[in-house]
């Protein structure tokens, strides 16, 4: 969830990234995989797998560029760090491949869940972190997103992600929805539990629609593809949907236990899961990861400007 400062400085470039030709080209490449597979999916599994085998697993390997143009132009450019970027998009296709192979109905392996795990916690844990220069960091998150999404979509051919970034009309009466049904839920909960507290006033009310498109783009849709599109989708093969959604909404809620504090913050866990629920149930109506990102960014912009 974002925080409030997000909402004052939502497109501040000093805050965001740092302002410099290198820093903005490593962004843009970091973005690109998550462009052209949520506008041209079936095109890019495609095209992958079209090239020789060998290539298709060493191709992920170019994620990494993101890391050497940023820590060339800090002058931090370190050989374990390369070392990891260079082997995890790597790592990840190859698990995924084996995956596809072993399980060629998609019935869920344990191979999936697996590279869930690893992505899951190199992101939570911040394991990746300190390779980056101060403010840049959430350019780790997004080559551990490509990796995901190149190995999941383009050599897993994982089937019902749903990850359209060509949003309709019904994407956002579904996202407006759900949201509908959670505010009162979380709001009511929050209050109790003094998390949440009422703000007459909107500090910087012009900025609340840009600051929910950075978190639609920044934090909701990297988040429902993880949660949504790839953990939701395969345990719902494995333990049904009711069970799928729960669990998922579970697992949300956990990756925020250290979020804003220094200990586990059940709170934030708590409220996080209950919001889970409702994403679940946005993104499984018609499989659209753009559903439940519009609900997420939502719950998020809302907490925010006002109940911070």
């Amino acid at each position: 969830m974002p925080t409030r400062a997000w909402i004052s400085s939502a497109f501040t470039i000093e805050t965001v990234v740092l302002p410099s030709i290198p820093v903005v080209c490593a962004f843009i490449l970091a973005l690109a995989p998550l462009f052209a597979f949520g506008l041209a999916e079936k095109g890019c599994a495609r095209a992958v797998s079209h090239l020789p085998v060998a290539l298709r697993f060493i191709l992920p390997a170019f994620l990494a560029a993101p890391y050497v143009i940023v820590a060339l132009a800090a002058h931090s450019l370190d050989t374990g760090w390369l070392l990891a970027y260079l082997l995890i998009p790597v790592g990840v296709a190859t698990l995924l491949g084996l995956a596809a192979r072993l399980d060629p109905e998609q019935h869920a392996h344990g191979l999936d869940f697996l590279v869930l795990l690893a992505l899951g916690l190199a992101v939570d844990l911040r394991w990746l972190q300190p390779a980056w220069p101060l403010r840049v960091d959430v350019l780790g998150k997004l080559i551990l997103l490509d990796s995901g999404l190149y190995g999941f979509l383009a050599i897993r051919c994982l089937s019902g992600v749903g990850f359209d970034l060509r949003l309709r009309l019904r994407d956002l009466l579904i996202g407006l929805r759900e949201f509908a049904f959670c505010a009162p839920i979380a709001i009511s909960a929050g209050l109790v539990l003094g998390f949440l507290h009422f703000h007459r006033h909107v500090a910087h009310p012009w900025l609340v629609a840009p600051a929910w498109l950075f978190t639609f783009f920044a934090v909701a849709l990297p988040e429902e593809i993880f949660f949504r599109g790839w953990m939701q989708n395969l345990l719902e093969r494995r333990l049904g949907r009711t069970a799928s959604l729960l669990v998922t909404a579970c697992l949300f809620g956990l990756a925020h236990f250290n979020k804003r504090a220094v200990h586990f913050n059940w709170r934030y866990v708590l409220l996080a899961a209950i919001a889970g629920v409702f994403y679940g149930r946005a993104w499984r109506t018609d499989r659209r990861i753009g559903a439940s990102a519009i609900t997420h960014a939502t719950v998020d912009t809302i907490w925010g400007a006002l109940l911070r």
